[in-house]
């Protein structure tokens, strides 16, 4: 348990087993902490309400919480796998003028413009400019926010210089390889006026922000819908895998059973 430090489930010979980031997707039975329990309307569809447990959660919270991105800006997206084209979905919502999504690869623009991405950059085809010199050009000056969703420290620092001066935020979602580290200029950091900062979890407070997507998507106003391309069977788990690892699945509900 994260307040005591010990585990909160075993394995049939009662040994410990130790959790990811605070997740046991797969175990038959737990001991949840109070704090981590959200009341969710029993109207929501489970195969809808499921994606918010994280995710598509972190990515819309990480534009309305985390950036609290404002009408009219412009946005930048470094990755549009289903954490970027959720950061552009709350983007959108967020009423964003302009999301350019960054990617190597070129057919994604078609699946981002359904997430709200109105620009691509295929950041293989920058010729002898770097990414974020490409942006600078782009919106005359920088992005108003920027988020990293891949996870490599070379992506943050291109995502921080094309960041807007003065006011410009880069928020980092990606999770990186452990030892990985930023190198960025003192000088910039202290005259650029600009903001870096990590987002877990969207920065939502679950039992109060998890409701009001959710409610939002009864709505009809943030659409869910379209990030789940396949739903399968436990025993189809593998199949899924295939799936994520050749690029063919945005989400994947898995049905536990009936």
């Amino acid at each position: 348990m994260p307040r005591d430090q010990t585990s909160r489930f075993k394995d049939l010979r009662g040994e410990t087993i130790h959790h990811f980031v605070s997740v046991s997707s797969f175990s038959e039975y737990t001991v949840l902490d109070i704090a981590h329990v959200v009341k969710v309307d029993p109207t929501v569809p489970p195969n809808r309400a499921c994606l918010l447990s994280c995710g598509v959660s972190t990515g819309v919270g990480a534009a309305w919480r985390t950036a609290n991105v404002e009408v009219g800006s412009t946005v930048v997206i470094f990755g549009l796998g289903s954490i970027g084209l959720a950061v552009a979905e709350g983007a959108r919502l967020c009423g964003a003028t302009r999301i350019i999504g960054v990617d190597v690869i070129s057919e994604k623009f078609e699946i981002g413009k359904r997430f709200g991405v109105t620009e691509f950059v295929n950041s293989k085809n920058c010729g002898d400019k770097s990414v974020s010199q490409i942006i600078i050009d782009m919106t005359d000056g920088g992005a108003d926010y920027c988020f990293e969703c891949v996870g490599l420290a070379s992506l943050v620092q291109e995502a921080y210089a094309c960041c807007r001066k003065g006011w410009g935020k880069t928020i980092v979602l990606g999770v990186d390889q452990p030892g990985s580290q930023l190198s960025l200029s003192s000088f910039e950091v202290l005259h650029s006026g600009k903001i870096l900062m990590g987002s877990l979890f969207g920065g939502l407070k679950a039992k109060s922000d998890i409701p009001i997507l959710l409610k939002r998507y009864m709505d009809k106003e943030l659409e869910l819908d379209k990030f789940v391309t396949h739903e399968m069977k436990f025993e189809e788990i593998n199949s899924a895998f295939d799936l994520l690892i050749k690029g063919k699945c945005l989400r994947c509900v898995i049905w536990m059973g009936e």
